[in-house]
């Protein structure tokens, strides 16, 4: 393994500006620098603004920018299957597709054809999403918690490197999103995967994530710890107040 290689996810000097054609353009994000670690579940905090979602859609291949974004020491300028996005909206699915055909949909675009092995892939993500059993449901037939699971099992189907997701809880009630957010733990823990997870939810951040960062804006980077804090983590645990109070005096 070569020293890039050591990083599933490097990094160097990215740029973003938006607008660049007009007077108004904006520098979102300014010599943003990051390596991530293999199987790491990134959390990164921020005010609006700050450029969080921007970095995801440059990491995913969305947008362009100046600077490189590597994969495994390879550039990854376009989007692909080794990097998947998972989105806070509830309607990230086909309304007229099945759960089951909402998650074949994009194997069968990176041609897999096999019925047998469809169906085994979709039972396998649905059981670890603990949705068994809803494959022929419609989106419209589930919870907003619900269709963020079908998200979740449409993004483990194509066994990706990185899954990326963008406040994918922000919008579901206090209940469900710690269901998801020790359902999501659970999938981390289990699978060869990187994650890299936006939220302004600093417990969220606590709970879920092994490297915590906040941003500042432009992309600055002020904090960036490890979270050594026993899983799993409740606010009684060890550790849990001064690291919120030391991520809540980076934020405000």
């Amino acid at each position: 393994m070569t020293k890039e290689e050591k990083y599933i996810l490097e990094i160097r000097n990215l740029s973003k500006i938006f607008d660049a054609d007009t007077e108004k353009e904006k520098e979102v994000l300014k010599n943003v620098n990051l390596k991530v670690d293999r199987n790491e579940f990134l959390c990164m905090l921020g005010p609006s603004g700050c450029g969080k979602t921007t970095l995801l859609r440059c990491i995913a291949g969305f947008e362009s920018y100046d600077g490189s974004v590597l994969v495994n020491g390879t550039e990854r300028p376009r989007p692909g299957t080794d990097r998947i996005m998972v989105f806070q909206d509830f309607n990230q699915l086909f309304p007229w597709k099945t759960v089951e055909k909402n998650i074949q949909y994009p194997l069968k675009l990176q041609g897999i054809r096999d019925k047998a092995e469809l169906k085994q892939r979709t039972r396998e993500v649905l059981s670890k999403v603990k949705l068994s059993g809803h494959e022929k449901y419609y989106p419209y037939q589930l919870s907003g918690g619900m269709k963020q699971r079908v998200a979740i099992a449409k993004a483990l189907a194509l066994r990706p490197e990185i899954i990326l997701m963008d406040e994918p809880f922000a919008a579901l009630d206090a209940m469900t999103r710690n269901e998801l957010q020790g359902e999501l733990l659970r999938i981390s823990m289990e699978e060869k995967c990187t994650f890299i997870f936006i939220t302004h939810n600093i417990q969220e951040a606590i709970v879920l994530g092994t490297r915590i960062l906040v941003l500042a804006e432009g992309g600055r980077i002020v904090v960036d710890e490890k979270n050594t804090i026993k899983r799993p983590v409740t606010p009684a645990s060890e550790g849990y107040g001064e690291t919120w109070e030391r991520l809540h005096s980076a934020l405000y």
